[in-house]
């Protein structure tokens, strides 16, 4: 009895902090103080408000009605539709809208679970494209990123991972290999020990001994046929270079050279203008002056034409301008009425050609020729006209002594008794000088 009556609690007279307390929504709706009902101005805004009730409590989409009026029964937008069936209806279609929305939400989770996971595979260090499947199963187990994939769509991620992993990978060795390949090449040239004749063999030495290659661990890594086919064609660039030297050196002689011929042949050109060379003058002749000059010394021993060919050469052009420089010279003379007889004397005939401006272009021994040719014709002119003379003078000589027999003269008589027989015929006036009257009459 005692210990019935010390369970017994005796309530506590309440407080001014009691009575001042707001009831719990938990307390009857008696005592509660009701909460002002809202309004709305039509049916589609209470169908929203309503809608909006269930949003904001978070009902699920699989809750039955009886379910979801424990999430809202206390909320004042309960009676936002009066009617139940209105209700029921709005509530229907927001657990379709709400199914959907969490369809579309779990469809966005997997893709982004498996985008995470390819995109975590893509950059993790620990696998590459020879990794296989069970492997990574061991490796990423126990991780998030792998279990939020199923196993079958984890698979296909995998193998396309793996896929653009080897081509990842091919294309970074091959931008790896181009970038070998060049900076091997850009150390070759800077090693001068390098040339045309060096083998592999000694070209592998010279490159660990250069810090630009001993230091770069991707040209020591470098496949060796990458770097024999580097080699080789550096080799071959030497080549070229040697080959292109070797034909500028070539060139430079030739111009060289040409340089020496063309200097000499300004030697002949002054010797000409000073009239020391012309088209008759000989080598023989010209040697002790031609020689003295270091434009001759400088033809000596170079190939091609020396300088006797070059002599000759020029002599040969002077006198392929004679025939020209003939006519030239005839129309000189035709103009000063100047005729080359046997008495003419080469000053003369000079002196008549040099007067007119043509004769600045001519070859001294041209006009040498030239009036050696004129005075060739011109003593043929005049054995023709002694011959002609002499034909005439027998002729007249043979008809003055048929005069003779004709008139009977004797040959005892004398000069002066046999005139007066003789005088006033045409043979005896033909003979002009009394002297070779009386020769051919003795």
């Amino acid at each position: 009895m005692a210990a019935t009556l010390a369970a017994i609690t005796v309530p506590s007279p309440q407080t001014e902090d009691s009575m001042d307390a707001k009831p719990s929504p938990t307390s009857d709706s008696r005592t509660s103080t009701p909460e002002p009902k809202t309004t709305f101005k039509d049916k589609r805004e209470a169908l929203e408000a309503f809608k909006d009730l269930l949003r904001e409590k978070n009902v699920p989409s699989n809750a039955s009605w009886d379910q979801a009026l424990k999430y809202i029964q206390r909320d004042p937008r309960l009676a936002a539709l009066g009617k139940l069936t209105e209700r029921k209806q709005a509530f229907h279609a927001y657990k379709t809208q709400k199914q959907k929305e969490e369809k579309e939400e779990q469809r966005l989770k997997a893709k982004k679970a498996k985008e995470d996971l390819e995109a975590f595979l893509l950059i993790d260090s620990s696998i590459n494209s020879s990794t296989k499947y069970f492997r990574c199963e061991e490796i990423y187990g126990n991780l998030e990123v792998w279990k939020n994939v199923p196993e079958g769509e984890r698979r296909d991620i995998y193998e396309d991972a793996i896929f653009h992993l080897s081509k990842r990978e091919k294309e970074e060795e091959k931008a790896l290999r181009k970038r070998n390949m060049k900076n091997l090449t850009r150390v070759l040239d800077s090693i001068t020990d390098i040339t045309h004749r060096t083998a592999w063999t000694e070209a592998q030495q010279l490159l660990l001994d250069n810090p630009s290659f001993a230091e770069d661990n991707d040209l020591l890594a470098m496949d060796k046929e990458d770097a024999l086919v580097v080699f080789e064609q550096h080799i071959r660039e030497l080549e070229h270079e040697e080959e292109e030297e070797r034909e500028r050196g070539k060139r430079r002689i030739k111009r060289l050279q040409r340089k020496n011929r063309d200097s000499f042949l300004n030697l002949l050109d002054e010797l000409h203008e000073n009239g020391k060379l012309t088209s008759m003058s000989l080598w023989v002749e010209l040697y002790p002056i031609i020689s003295t000059d270091l434009r001759f010394s400088a033809m000596l021993g170079q190939p091609g034409s020396n300088p006797l060919d070059l002599f000759k050469f020029y002599i040969e052009d002077l006198k392929s301008r004679f025939h020209d420089e003939k006519k030239i010279i005839k129309e000189i003379l035709k103009q000063k009425l100047f005729e080359v007889d046997i008495k003419t004397t080469f000053e003369d005939f000079a002196t008549v050609v040099c007067d007119d401006k043509r004769s600045l272009t001519l070859d001294g021994g041209n006009v040498k020729l030239t009036y050696n040719a004129l005075l060739e014709k011109a003593e043929v002119r005049e054995k023709e006209r002694l011959k002609d003379d002499n034909r005439r003078s027998k002729k007249l000589e043979n008809a003055f002594r048929n005069l003779l027999r004709a008139k009977e003269v004797d040959h005892l008589a004398t000069w002066e008794t046999s005139l007066p027989k003789l005088e006033g015929d045409p043979a005896f006036e033909a003979i002009i000088a009394e002297s070779d009257r009386i020769r051919i009459f003795k």
